[in-house]
């Protein structure tokens, strides 16, 4: 569905057009603040939790970055240490891998652990022994 060439707006964005008019320029501005930090709120929620807490932020920050120059700078900060955190570990032998992979999994061992036990009031260490132990 693309826009007809004898409207004289082939060119110009959509976002563009809606930033031209003061009342759809506050309105974008409206919209992509409460989306974007809605994302982000969420993203910051699921962190803790094993999954893509921080990609969920990340994709809010995408989103504010759309109209809120402080968010595109974050954005843009955020990936070049990602980035070069990505390019450090790539860098480094096996055995550091291995060493930054089984600590990556304690801590969300010890998150899941945290937020089962404070969320259900369950043990999951003293469960899974009485698990095996019945078996």
């Amino acid at each position: 569905m693309g826009v007809k060439t004898d409207d004289g707006v082939t060119n110009v964005r959509v976002l563009d057009r809606i930033r031209s008019n003061p009342t759809g320029r506050l309105a974008l501005k409206i919209t992509i603040g409460v989306v974007g930090a809605l994302v982000v709120a969420i993203g910051i929620v699921l962190i803790p939790f094993p999954g893509p807490g921080w990609a969920i932020v990340i994709l809010g920050l995408a989103i504010l970055a759309i109209e809120f120059a402080w968010a595109k700078d974050l954005l843009h900060f955020t990936k070049r240490h990602v980035q070069s955190w990505t390019h450090w570990v790539g860098r480094q032998s096996l055995a550091v891998r291995a060493v930054i992979g089984v600590v990556g999994m304690v801590f969300i061992s010890a998150v899941v652990w945290t937020a089962v036990y404070l969320s259900m009031d369950i043990n999951l260490v003293t469960w899974t022994l009485d698990f095996l132990n019945l078996r």
